[in-house]
């Protein structure tokens, strides 16, 4: 006769080896979703870079949310979670570029306080010639807003709020520079304003013609209206 198995005790079931508890399966799954959870700000900016690409691809009006999280590699319901609308995502990217470009400036003519007046200004044209600011996606973003800016209160609000921060400034380093000269018959106001002018100008050349201009000539077309203006200082200005 052969010797009978031990037989499971009464409500316990046999454990089958390779099977994974529910409980088990439950705990991974709540891992997962810890190890994919990413800060509030990541998220966000993730999805305005997304932006910028899409906006330097298809343009402004042709952008879409549907597009942005494509691109994002982020679900419709993030970009909802965070911007609940395709104008609170244009307007939050659209403050990103600009801020990112105002506070390199005010690094530079408020940053060193030892730093003159002409070396101040001399930073400011490396600056903004340099391919953290004439980077072409971030161009056509810029310009993007600003020929949509008549017709959008909230983008020419934005773009003249930090285009007049951009200019005070500006007019401040020149003020300092025509004291410190004893130059005569120089407007800190109508220099910088040119002086604007001619960067917004070379930046688009810079978009539209890049076989035409490169970003050496274009700084060097800046930098003369400076030496123009300040022939004194062309040692400090230009480095030579």
């Amino acid at each position: 006769m052969s010797e009978k198995q031990p037989r499971p005790s009464a409500g316990k079931k046999p454990k089958r080896r390779g099977v994974v508890s529910a409980e088990s399966q439950t705990a991974f799954r709540q891992q997962k979703k810890v190890r994919q959870i990413r800060p509030k700000a990541e998220r966000r900016r993730e999805l305005i870079q997304a932006t910028i690409r899409c906006i330097a691809k298809y343009g402004l009006s042709a952008t879409t949310v549907q597009l942005v999280t494509r691109e994002a590699g982020l679900s419709l319901g993030i970009a909802n979670l965070h911007f609940q609308s395709k104008e609170n995502l244009l307007r939050a990217t659209l403050e990103s570029v600009m801020a990112e470009y105002h506070e390199g400036q005010v690094e530079i003519l408020e940053g060193d306080a030892d730093a003159s007046p002409a070396e101040q200004l001399a930073a400011l044209v490396e600056f903004q010639f340099s391919a953290r600011v004439t980077n072409r996606e971030k161009m056509a973003v810029w310009f993007a807003f600003y020929g949509e800016a008549s017709a959008m209160p909230i983008y020419q609000k934005i773009c003249s709020r930090m285009d007049q921060l951009a200019a005070t400034k500006l007019e401040h380093v020149l003020s300092e520079l025509i004291r410190e000269g004893g130059y005569r018959n120089l407007e800190p106001k109508t220099l910088a304003t040119g002086y604007l002018a001619l960067v917004d100008g070379l930046w688009l050349s810079l978009l539209v013609m890049p076989k035409s201009l490169t970003k050496r000539a274009a700084k060097a077309i800046a930098m003369d209206y400076l030496l123009q203006a300040f022939p004194q200082h062309r040692r400090l200005l230009s480095g030579e």
